[in-house]
């Protein structure tokens, strides 16, 4: 009788595990739901994969036969799709940057202004050192060339 009191007890001990570590309502709703979206969804992956697969198998022969007509067409197509795409987003950067310049003109102090401003204090002092050391190279020749020590003496 006891060992069946003990048999009795652990199947109690397991039962109390198997009820603590079982899933709530909320945890099991969201994997049914996860299961039927994520079942719904590779099944429409299946149909799109074997309609492609079809379509193409249909399509191919007709392709290879009007490919002398396609291919040049498709390549007139690309170049002149990308070319208007190209002059549309060129023409986007120059507006953009147009009204960047105009804002800026009139003090508005567009976005980047400040690092504008700071490479162009730059460069106008890198400017000034350069003129600097050139006027003092130059003055520095011409009075080499007044007292004569630059000009070689045997040439005349």
């Amino acid at each position: 009788m006891a060992s069946h009191d003990q048999a009795q007890q652990q199947v109690q001990g397991l039962m109390q595990k198997i009820q603590e570590n079982a899933p709530s309502a909320q945890q099991v709703m969201k994997m049914v739901a996860a299961i039927t979206v994520g079942g719904a969804l590779l099944l429409l992956a299946g149909i799109t994969l074997t309609g492609t697969v079809v379509t193409l198998v249909v399509a191919t022969p007709v392709l290879i036969f009007f490919s002398p007509v396609l291919v040049p067409v498709g390549t007139v197509l690309l170049v002149t799709t990308i070319g208007f795409l190209s002059a549309g987003g060129f023409g986007i950067a120059a507006l953009s940057s147009l009204s960047w310049i105009v804002n800026y003109m009139r003090g508005k102090h567009p976005p980047g202004a400040d690092k504008f401003d700071y490479a162009r204090q730059r460069i106008a002092s890198k400017a000034k050192d350069v003129k600097d050391r050139a006027g003092g190279y130059i003055q520095n020749k011409g009075d080499q060339a007044t007292q004569g020590g630059s000009w070689p003496d045997h040439i005349s």
